[in-house]
């Protein structure tokens, strides 16, 4: 499958129908890096019911017990980081549950999901991760998929934005900034990662209302200031919309304003999530370089292939 298939696959990984059996637990735990991780991290900005949190470190909090629910998710199933944390949160005698496509992982917990095993950077099943959450713990339904499946086949078909997006980047040569707010902080995250990963560049993300206390005299005052590209993924909550057109305002900055499409959140976030996918595809294509490539992140897994934690 060539990136570009990879990319319109997500649409197809909304049909999805895993889904976590036992979720009534105290506290939450989900263990996770890169690709993987980020799905727990966009889930935790929209999932206010019980204490969750992300571990994206080979440790795990010391309140992880009995009556928490770790959740491991790694595509490859290989990941060392999220194995260790899974093997300590078995001996704490937390209920453990595996997502992954095969691999090591996928003979451990108590509940073990297994998603396709296809050709995909892990980066690229973020639509599989995150439905399992979103299902599981009701915040999308059948209807609300079914508008999103439609919302990402358009921009499939239709993303010359997201092309003339990518040519002003590279012809202007900006540093991508970007800015989310509730419910899209970790979806500006997600745009920094995919443009290290697939474009091969330096990105920083950061969000309202905490940027208002640190970045908002760096955006008016920084050096190089013409050499930032900024852009903000719109929300839907006023007092997030407000303050990003005040910043703007007052820091005398260009923003550009990213708006969802779709009838529901569900569709908004894939939209995001899908936007700079097509951004930082045309980014790599208009550089000659493969965005698929992550040579240096698999030369350093090696390197740390004998790491005892």
């Amino acid at each position: 499958m060539d990136f570009l298939d990879e990319l319109k696959f997500l649409k197809e990984e909304l049909k999805f129908k895993g889904r976590i059996k036992s979720t009534n637990y105290e506290k939450i735990v989900l263990a996770g890096m890169g690709g993987s991780g980020i799905a727990g991290k966009i889930f935790q900005d929209i999932y206010t019911k019980r204490p969750f949190c992300v571990v994206d470190d080979y440790r795990i909090p010391d309140f992880v017990d009995r009556n928490t629910l770790f959740i491991s998710m790694s595509y490859s199933g290989n990941t060392a980081e999220t194995m260790a944390a899974t093997a300590a949160a078995m001996k704490r005698g937390a209920h453990v549950v595996t997502v992954s496509s095969g691999g090591k992982l996928s003979s451990y917990g108590d509940e073990r999901i297994h998603i396709p095993r296809r050709d995909l950077q892990p980066r690229s099943a973020i639509g599989y991760m995150l439905i399992i959450l979103m299902r599981s713990f009701g915040i999308t339904a059948d209807r609300d998929l079914k508008d999103a499946y439609s919302v990402l086949a358009k921009l499939d078909e239709n993303n010359r934005e997201c092309q003339k997006l990518a040519h002003d980047i590279l012809s202007k040569k900006k540093i991508p900034v970007i800015y989310g707010g509730a419910p899209y902080k970790s979806v500006a995250y997600r745009w920094k990662t995919q443009f290290n990963e697939n474009a091969k560049i330096i990105a920083y993300s950061s969000s309202f209302p905490e940027l208002n206390h640190n970045d908002t005299m760096a955006i008016a005052l920084t050096y190089g200031k013409k050499n930032f590209g900024f852009f903000v993924l719109d929300s839907e909550f006023d007092y997030i919309r407000k303050r990003a057109r005040l910043t703007a305002k007052v820091a005398k900055a260009e923003f550009n304003f990213i708006k969802p499409q779709g009838k529901n959140l569900t569709s908004r976030l894939f939209y995001l999530i899908h936007y700079v996918d097509y951004i930082t595809y045309y980014m790599a294509k208009e550089r000659g370089i493969n965005p698929a490539d992550v040579h240096l992140v698999e030369e350093i897994k090696k390197g740390l292939k004998d790491v005892v934690v």
